[in-house]
């Protein structure tokens, strides 16, 4: 494996700005990974090779010319396939959307294309980032790089799984309610879900308008603070985008200790359900920070017990709103009834019926439910009131703690097959990471081992609204000392792909 696909987005930064490297020479590097291992991991739908190396050459000279360059000029990275691109397919990974070229940049495109990013190309997703496992998606599942018969979390597990597999050093993911953090926990990766608004939403194939989420996905803290530092800050398209500035979250990262940080481990995100493998690595993590100079204590937020029933009414009933506009008419896929009268309802069953998968189906179902007359207070009303009260545990926490923390996922990464039949075990992988959501707070997934199963597995801290510079402080911190402990990154111990060692094996 190239040395130059092992490198982290900062290193690459440094060696691109000191012309030991050229753009074009990284982008390359990057594209022939992913010709020799993405058919067997699948993180990409759509690979954008013109335009990537385009984007670097057009870097290269302006380098060459002097000009002043964003810091991460030249360094490759590849966008979930939910961000819209112009020019390039997205299908948010369904049947619906095949072969759609958008018109228009997502805000967070249009910010990677100005600071000279090559677009390696688009990510694996569950259908319009509804699952946990990246088998819901319409093209295929994406493998996780440390098993290939394991799943790579998802919504966004080929964002994920392009990072661990060495693809691409930078990606885009989105979170709803753990679409990042979830698959950067299973493939030892980072995953940070900003502050809702604080990553503009514009261009986002929405799921949840009110709990979706841009972010970073990397194999550093740093990385991830560079990468947010880009893509942060206010837009006026976006009606929900925050008015403050993202702040210097690279300087966070550079913290040598904790000292007087208070640290709360979440009673309810804990206990039953967690793999003992899990549990294990949280709390020798936990003695890490202690060892930092944090204070660990115990806090409970009562009312975080129900935030998975209460997630799993209010995003159905967004969703089943978001994706109305595709009906064989408006949007997307166009399929006419084989027989009878051409109407309006029978084509939109037609349309919907091929256009959608079985997750898609169920959840706008469920949502519509939800709001119909006569469950719209029993069940949707019912859930933003649970909502209130996670905002308000979450508000109570804050004052005993500058951060919380939790395992990331409750196991780590299930074989393929292993729970798509069982759609509550399903959900139930999020239920460390939607609380984040429902309060509009922003977390981090950081890589705190292997679980006895030879596993990632991965370590979440959050923080109040407004306070991400506090998630990467605790993550720098705490992946350093790990990676002074282990002698070196926990990806390093991954094992190689089928198709590196086949193609090493010939040489």
């Amino acid at each position: 494996m190239s040395e130059i696909v092992t490198a982290t987005a900062a290193e690459l930064s440094r060696r691109l700005q000191a012309k030991e490297v050229s753009a074009v020479e990284v982008t390359q590097a990057h594209l022939d990974r992913i010709a020799q291992v993405d058919g067997e991991v699948h993180a990409f739908l759509h690979v954008n090779d013109e335009e990537a190396l385009a984007t670097a050459r057009d870097v290269d000279e302006r380098r060459a010319r002097g000009e002043e360059l964003h810091p991460l000029a030249g360094v490759p990275i590849a966008v979930k396939d939910v961000v819209v691109t112009k020019g390039q397919p997205t299908t948010a990974a369904s049947k619906m959307l095949e072969g759609w070229l958008p018109p228009y940049d997502a805000t967070v495109v249009e910010r990677l294309r100005a600071a000279g990013l090559p677009i390696l190309g688009k990510t694996n997703l569950d259908e319009f980032a509804m699952g946990s496992s990246t088998e819901h998606s319409a093209f295929g599942p994406t493998r996780n790089p440390w098993d290939l018969d394991r799943i790579p979390g998802g919504s966004g597990g080929g964002s994920a799984a392009a990072v661990a597999a060495y693809e691409a050093p930078l990606a885009i993911g989105t979170d709803t309610g753990g679409s990042i953090r979830q698959p950067a926990a299973v493939t030892g990766s980072v995953g940070v879900k900003p502050t809702y608004g604080g990553v503009s939403r514009y261009g986002l194939i929405a799921l949840a308008s009110s709990l979706d989420q841009a972010g970073p996905v990397s194999r550093t803290v740093r990385d991830s603070a560079l990468l947010h530092e880009l893509i942060g800050g206010h837009d006026p398209r976006d009606s929900t985008s925050l008015p403050d500035p993202v702040g210097d979250l690279v300087e966070a990262t550079e913290a040598l200790d904790l000292r007087g940080m208070r640290v709360g481990v979440v009673r309810e995100l804990g206990g039953d359900g967690y793999q003992p493998g899990v549990r294990a690595s949280f709390t020798a993590a936990l003695g890490l920070l202690e060892e930092a100079g944090a204070q660990v204590v115990e806090v409970s937020c009562p009312s975080f017990d129900y935030a998975l029933a209460a997630y799993y009414l209010i995003l159905p009933a967004e969703a089943s709103s978001n994706l109305a506009k595709f009906d064989g008419m408006r949007c997307g896929l166009r399929v006419e009834p084989e027989d009878g009268p051409l109407t309006a309802e029978r084509v939109m069953a037609a349309t919907r019926g091929a256009g959608f998968g079985d997750e898609v189906k169920r959840r706008v179902i469920l949502g519509t439910h939800a709001l119909s007359a006569g469950y719209y207070d029993a069940y949707y009303g019912s859930a933003q009131q649970v909502r209130t009260l996670i905002q308000r545990d979450f508000a109570a926490a804050f004052e005993q703690v500058d951060v919380l923390v939790s395992p990331t996922a409750p196991t780590t990464a299930f074989r393929f097959g292993e729970k798509l039949d069982d759609p509550m075990a399903m959900y139930l992988n999020d239920v460390a990471t939607i609380p984040a959501n429902l309060a509009g707070v922003p977390g981090i997934s950081v890589p705190s081992g292997l679980s006895d199963d030879g596993l990632p597995v991965g370590f979440q801290a959050l923080a109040p609204v407004r306070e991400d510079a506090r998630l990467y402080r605790v993550g720098a911190v705490l992946e350093r000392l790990l990676d002074e402990r282990r002698g070196h990154p926990l990806l390093a111990e991954a094992p190689s792909l089928p198709t590196t060692v086949a193609q090493e094996a010939t040489r």
